[in-house]
């Protein structure tokens, strides 16, 4: 039977704290890590060869070390080098610097998805480099890379529940204590699994609402 007096005294109003955090962490994340992605997605398409070949490097290094290891690099190992974060810095830098890798490979490929005769075609008209792209691709590409960068946003509100081991308390973190304190697992963990729940499915919503205003006629199935 379940506990009111535990849920509405104990278990809501810590994991209503983590919530905020959480949101703190995953608002800021999904922001600075989407105009990462946009400008890391433009320099490994269009950049010149060494910024291409920088570009590369640094996304397949971010995308072949888990999430965890790079959170315990940045709070544990940097501070060796003289670099200290605090827990929420530790992880938001974290979140941002993975979720711009992974959304500049959505970018790249929608950049390069755009037929070149259109590229050509602004030259002929004299647009320059930077007006080509910034003018006549990048508006393209931004909508054939919208559903994938969509599902970006909705893999870092799950992988957020990460930053719990940096001790940054989230809605992940503060359901572990609340577990570990009154031993109630089950019922922790199955309400921070319908907060999640919650988040995913609301994002997913809001995404897919974008992606209907935004959908190009005669692209792909809708």
């Amino acid at each position: 039977m379940l506990d009111t007096v535990f849920l509405t005294n104990e278990l809501l109003p810590a994991l209503n704290r983590g919530l905020l955090v959480s949101l703190a962490l995953i608002i800021p994340s999904a922001s600075l890590g989407f105009a990462g992605g946009v400008l890391l997605g433009c320099a490994r398409a269009f950049g010149p060869l060494w910024l291409r070949r920088l570009g590369d490097a640094y996304t397949a290094l971010i995308r072949g070390v888990p999430l965890a290891v790079q959170l315990m690099m940045i709070y544990y190992a940097l501070p060796k080098l003289g670099i200290f974060f605090p827990p929420f810095g530790a992880a938001m830098t974290s979140f941002i610097l993975c979720t711009a890798a992974y959304q500049s490979e959505y970018v790249r490929g929608a950049l390069l998805s755009i037929r070149q005769g259109q590229i050509r075609a602004a030259q002929a008209l004299g647009f320059s480099t930077l007006q080509t792209i910034t003018w006549i691709i990048i508006p393209q590409a931004a909508r054939r890379a919208l559903p994938g960068c969509g599902n970006e946003i909705v893999y870092l509100i799950k992988y957020s529940s990460l930053a719990y081991l940096v001790t940054c308390m989230e809605l992940m973190g503060e359901g572990k204590v609340i577990a570990s304190d009154t031993f109630r697992f089950t019922e922790v963990f199955l309400a921070v699994g319908a907060y999640y729940l919650a988040m995913v499915t609301l994002a997913s919503l809001l995404l897919r609402r974008l992606e209907d205003r935004f959908h190009i006629p005669g692209f792909g199935m809708h």
